[in-house]
């Protein structure tokens, strides 16, 4: 789990610099896809293995980007992001459970959690 954390840590740094808001960038390191992107003062990364190729990790991040994006009301800061925490846990949770892709549609997933009781919140 250290290894590709700080594997993901220095892809970011040696890629992440200079590029535009929510422009994928795609590697494959021991036949491990990551998909990634930043938005706003957030990196985000989405890896799979054995499951989904680039194409649909593709897709996965394009929800969450979108998800993020619209809870925060703008690509967010580092706090905007802390702040919206709570509902973009939930949102991810929508988009993917168990590790298992389920949504990308930004309006179904924005359904859903309108839908979860407010103790989960």
């Amino acid at each position: 789990m250290l290894h590709w954390r700080s594997f993901l840590v220095r892809l970011g740094a040696e890629n992440l610099r200079g590029v535009k808001n929510e422009e994928l960038l795609v590697a494959c390191h021991k036949s491990v896809y990551v998909v990634y992107t930043i938005l706003g003062a957030i990196s985000i990364y989405v890896v799979d293995k054995e499951e989904y190729d680039e194409l649909v990790l593709s897709e996965v991040i394009y929800a969450i980007t979108a998800i993020v994006r619209d809870v925060c009301g703008k690509p967010p800061s580092e706090r905007l992001f802390l702040d919206k925490y709570g509902k973009i846990c939930l949102s991810l949770d929508e988009i993917v459970s168990k590790g298992l892709l389920e949504n990308t549609e930004k309006d179904r997933i924005k359904r859903l959690v309108r839908l979860k009781p407010p103790s989960e919140f």
